[in-house]
């Protein structure tokens, strides 16, 4: 499944990336707030749900080629780390929903498949 399929299934918004970029395949799901912790952690093809919504995130979504950051209960993003995520072609969603509630979502939807 790519992102953008996932993406409209469960209804995420889509706040940088292209339509290109959303090809990727998600794989997995894996939520983390530590930053570094997720730098050792998040695999490719994760959606990788944080709370966080620095620049530093953006870096960690290269190092570790996840296919998007996903940012929960519609925390709002900085234009900055917006703009850094363009750059550097990172893909980042958005939902109204919790971290939990993504979780359990994305892998009923990845093990559905």
């Amino acid at each position: 499944m790519t992102v953008n399929e996932i993406s409209q299934k469960l209804d995420f918004k889509i706040i940088a990336g292209t339509s290109e970029l959303l090809t990727k395949n998600v794989s997995g799901v894996y939520t983390c707030d530590m930053l570094s912790y997720a730098m050792a952690k998040v695999n490719q093809g994760d959606i990788w749900i944080t709370v966080h919504t620095n620049l530093n995130v953006i870096a960690v979504a290269s190092l570790t080629d996840c296919a998007c950051i996903l940012i929960p209960d519609n925390i709002e993003i900085y234009n900055q780390t917006i703009e850094r995520a363009n750059e550097k072609e990172v893909i980042i969603l958005t939902s109204g929903k919790s971290a939990a509630e993504l979780c359990y979502e994305i892998y009923k939807t990845l093990k559905d498949l």
